[in-house]
């Protein structure tokens, strides 16, 4: 079998264990939790996308990886990192927590196609060596970026129940919090 055989075949199955665990163990969680710990819970997966750099350092990658691919790929990842860490620090401020959210999510939407799409242009699987030891990251890594982005974009897009947005607010200091004075009466 080719490297580049055995490479799209990682491409593909990367996805299938992690589908099978995230729908087991983390989706049943993710739905049962309010919003913002929810997205919280994302935003912390995603806040170690800094790790995408990794791509442009010589030594740890081939010095033929092409340079489409590895820059778009590290600078792609570095700002959906960056953006999922001020997400974080921004939770208890909610007028800039959920544009934090919305943005670190299509960025790294966005940052996954165009990284797909470099690799399919620049035929990645043909240079798989190349990658060297970041072979891991689009094979270990990338599925679950994408099937949580996926679930964020779901969980920010879904009909909040008034029970959740009464939690929201509540938990956001707002004047309707249950556990307010007036609320007693």
């Amino acid at each position: 079998m080719s490297p580049a055989m055995i490479f799209n075949i990682h491409l593909v199955l990367g996805y299938v264990p992690w589908l099978l665990c995230f729908g087991a163990y983390i989706w049943p969680r993710l739905k049962l939790m309010d919003r913002i710990e929810a997205q919280r819970a994302i935003a912390t997966l995603h806040s170690f996308r800094f790790f995408g750099l990794v791509f442009l350092l010589p030594g740890v990658v081939g010095p033929n990886l092409p340079a489409g691919f590895a820059v778009f790929a590290a600078y792609g990842d570095f700002a959906t990192g960056l953006l999922a860490m001020l997400a974080l620090l921004a939770v208890r401020r909610p007028s800039i927590f959920w544009p934090l959210v919305v943005a670190f999510n299509l960025v790294g939407v966005v940052d996954l196609f165009v990284d797909y799409y470099h690799g399919t242009v620049l035929d990645l699987p043909a240079l798989a060596g190349q990658l060297g030891a970041t072979y891991a990251i689009p094979i270990v890594y990338v599925p679950l970026l994408m099937i949580t982005h996926a679930a964020a974009l779901y969980l920010l897009a879904r009909p909040q129940s008034k029970v959740a947005a009464t939690g929201d607010k509540e938990a956001s200091g707002g004047l309707n919090s249950l556990s307010s004075p007036s609320s007693a009466r």
